[in-house]
């Protein structure tokens, strides 16, 4: 009889063990066909972004995320997120490049590797925004090409 309780309890352990090892996969898959689908039709880009600790050297506040450009914004969405609307939208009209550097210190590490700092205003505080080079080349080409008449702070 104890072989019995034993073996019944090893049966439910192997089930628990596959049941989580399929929720976790199943999350996995999840996050990699969202991250797809938003890249899938171009101008996508990995970008950080931190609102409330925006202008600090600290590592605190960053949150890595995928942005990508619409007609007349960014919409920025973070990574370990199902959420198919973004979790921000930066308007061009509004959006203002303060100044760029790089990381400094332990912010570095908070970052994906060689990213440059953009310290950014939109109208709704300051913003900075973390990406790779040649995006943020993207991005200051993006602003620039603002229809005439428009506000355009680059």
């Amino acid at each position: 009889m104890g072989k019995e309780v034993l073996s019944v309890a090893l049966d439910s352990v192997a089930v628990i063990a596959i049941v989580v090892a399929v929720v976790i996969g199943t999350g996995l898959g999840a996050l990699a066909l969202r991250r797809r689908l938003l890249t899938r039709a171009g101008g996508a880009f990995t970008c950080a972004l931190r609102r409330g600790h925006a202008r600090d050297l600290s590592p605190r506040g960053w949150t890595l995320g995928v942005a990508r450009f619409a007609d007349e914004s960014i919409e920025w969405f973070r990574v370990f997120s199902l959420s198919p609307r973004p979790r921000q939208r930066l308007d061009r009209r509004r959006l203002s490049i303060e100044h760029r550097r790089t990381p400094h210190g332990m912010e570095a590490y908070a970052l994906p590797h060689d990213s440059i700092v953009l310290a950014c205003g939109d109208g709704d505080g300051p913003v900075d925004l973390a990406m790779p080079q040649a995006a943020a080349t993207g991005l200051l080409v993006w602003l620039e090409a603002v229809p005439p008449g428009a506000h355009s702070s680059v």
